[in-house]
C-alpha cells in the first residue's frame, strides 16, 4: 500500500498541541496535590476529596461528545482555542473558592473547558500524520501528560510553601494558558483525511453516532479505556495523600515522589514505546494491541506487588510502582492510534469524543470516588478492629493504602480487553479502509 507523507507543517502543529496537552494536565493536576490542606482547612471526609475528581470527569465527559461532533463539523482551532482560554480562566477562579461546594462547582467548569480540547487535538493528529507514523505523533503529543504532572508535582508544593497558600497554583497557573490560547486561533488546518493513502470523502456522515458504534474494536477499546482510566485517576487522585499518611511524607516529598511515579515514567514510556509501537504495528497489524496488552500485564503485577509490601522502603516502594506505570503509558500510543486505524477521517473527532465518555464518565469519573469510599470503610474497619472508638489518621492512612489496590485490579482489566480488542482490530482496519474507497465518488 502506499504510503502518504505528514502534512507540511505537521511538526509544528503538533508542538503545539503538546504545550496545549502539557498546560491541560497541568491544571488539571493541581487539586489532588493539594488535597490535604483542603481536606484539613474544610473538614472533609476521602469520599468528599473523590467526588471533586469524579464531578470534574463526568462533566468532562458528557461535555465532551458535543464538542467532538464540532470538530468533526467546525473549526478545530478556534474549538481548541475558546476552550484553553475557558479552562485557564476558570483554574484562576478556583483560587477564590470559599467553600467545598463553590470549589466543587468551579471544577466542574474547568471539566468543560478541557473537554473541548481532546477530540479536536486527536482529530487534527490523524490528519497531520500518516498511519506508519500516528503512534509517534501520539506518543509526542501525550508527552503533554507525563510531563503536565511531572510539572506540577515538582513545583506545586513549592508554591504552596512559598506563599503559605494552597490557592497561589491555581493563579499562577492560568497564566501561560491564556497566552497559550491565543496561538490557537492562528492554526493553519490540515484538509480532514490529508495524511491519508487514499483520497477521503467531504460529505458529512449520516447517522455518525451509529458508524462509530457499530465498530467492534472500538467498543473493546472503550472497556479497556474504561478500566484503565479507572487506575490512572484513582492513582492521581489518591498517591499524594497515601504517601503523606501511610509513609509519613511531608507534602513536598510525596508530591515529588507521585512526580516520579506519573510524570518521569512517562518521558520514557510515551517515546520509546511510541517507537516500539510503530516498529511492531509495520511487522503485525494488531501487534501495537497484543503489546499494550502485555504492558498492562507488567503494570499489575509491579503495583500489585509494591502495595502488597505494606510498609516497604519508600524508595522501593516507588521503583517498584515507578516500573508499573512505565508500562502502563504503552496504552496512549497503542490505543489513540488504533481508533484512528479503524474510524474513519470524517468521523475522528466524533469517535475520540465517544472514547473519552466511556473513558472518563464510567472509568475516570468512578476511579477517585470509589476509591474514596472504600478508603473511608477501610478506615473504619480499622479503627473497629483496634477497637478504638474514635477516627484518627492511622486509621485513615490504613484504609487509603488498602482502597488502593483497586489500581492493579483495573489495569489486569485492561490486558484482557485489549486481548479481545486486538481479535478484531485487523478485519475492522480492512473494513474501514474500504469504506472509505466506496465513499468517493468515481
Amino acid at each position: 500500500m502506499q504510503q502518504s507523507q505528514p502534512v507540511a507543517n505537521a511538526w509544528r502543529i503538533l508542538f503545539l498541541l503538546f504545550l496545549a496537552n502539557l498546560f491541560n494536565f497541568f491544571d488539571r493536576s493541581i487539586p489532588a496535590i493539594i488535597i490535604e490542606p483542603i481536606r484539613l482547612e474544610w473538614s472533609l471526609s476521602d469520599f468528599q476529596l473523590g467526588l471533586i475528581g469524579t464531578a470534574f470527569t463526568i462533566v468532562y465527559a458528557v461535555a465532551g461528545v458535543p464538542l467532538g461532533r464540532m470538530a468533526d463539523t467546525g473549526s478545530r482551532r478556534k474549538i481548541m482555542g475558546w476552550g484553553l482560554t475557558v479552562w485557564s480562566g476558570l483554574t484562576a477562579v478556583n483560587g477564590l473558592a470559599w467553600n467545598f461546594w463553590s470549589f466543587l462547582l468551579v471544577r466542574m467548569g474547568v471539566g468543560i473547558g478541557e473537554a473541548s480540547y481532546a477530540p479536536a487535538a486527536n482529530s487534527l493528529i490523524g490528519d497531520l500524520f500518516p498511519a506508519h507514523k500516528r503512534a509517534r505523533a501520539m506518543g509526542i503529543f501525550m508527552l503533554g501528560l507525563p510531563l503536565g504532572l511531572l510539572l506540577a508535582f515538582f513545583t506545586i508544593g513549592a508554591m504552596v510553601k512559598a506563599f503559605d497558600s494552597w490557592r497561589a497554583p491555581f493563579f499562577i497557573a492560568a497564566v501561560p494558558g491564556l497566552i497559550l490560547a491565543l496561538f490557537m486561533f492562528f492554526i493553519k488546518e490540515p484538509k480532514r483525511g490529508g495524511a491519508e493513502a487514499v483520497q477521503v470523502a467531504v460529505e458529512p456522515v449520516r447517522q455518525p453516532l451509529r458508524k462509530v458504534l457499530a465498530i467492534r474494536t472500538f467498543w473493546w477499546l472503550v472497556i479497556a479505556g474504561l478500566t484503565f482510566n479507572f487506575a490512572t485517576y484513582a492513582c492521581n487522585s489518591f498517591m499524594v495523600p497515601m504517601l503523606q499518611r501511610y509513609f509519613l511524607l511531608p507534602l513536598e516529598q510525596a508530591a515529588v515522589a507521585t512526580g516520579v511515579i506519573v510524570g518521569v515514567t512517562g518521558l520514557f514510556g510515551l517515546t520509546l514505546g511510541g517507537w516500539l509501537a510503530d516498529r511492531i504495528h509495520q511487522k503485525s497489524e494488531s501487534g501495537r494491541l497484543l503489546f499494550a496488552a502485555l504492558s498492562m500485564l507488567v503494570a499489575a503485577g509491579c503495583t500489585g506487588y509494591a502495595l502488597f509490601s505494606g510498609h516497604i522502603a519508600i524508595g522501593l516502594f516507588v521503583a517498584l510502582f515507578s516500573i508499573g506505570w512505565l508500562f502502563s503509558y504503552n496504552f496512549y500510543t497503542c490505543v489513540y492510534t488504533a481508533i484512528q486505524d479503524v474510524v474513519e477521517p470524517r468521523l475522528r473527532a466524533t469517535a475520540m469524543a465517544l472514547f473519552f465518555a466511556g473513558l472518563y464518565l464510567l472509568g475516570g469519573g468512578l476511579g477517585p470516588i470509589a476509591v474514596g469510599l472504600l478508603s473511608d470503610y477501610f478506615a473504619n474497619a480499622a479503627m473497629l478492629a483496634a477497637g478504638a472508638t474514635q477516627m484518627n489518621e492511622t486509621f485513615k492512612a490504613v484504609g487509603l493504602h488498602d482502597a488502593m489496590y483497586l489500581i492493579p485490579v483495573a489495569l489486569f482489566l485492561t490486558m484482557l480487553t485489549l486481548v479481545q480488542a486486538s481479535r478484531c482490530f485487523t478485519r475492522d482496519a480492512a473494513r474501514m479502509r474500504a469504506g472509505m474507497l466506496e465513499a468517493v465518488p468515481a
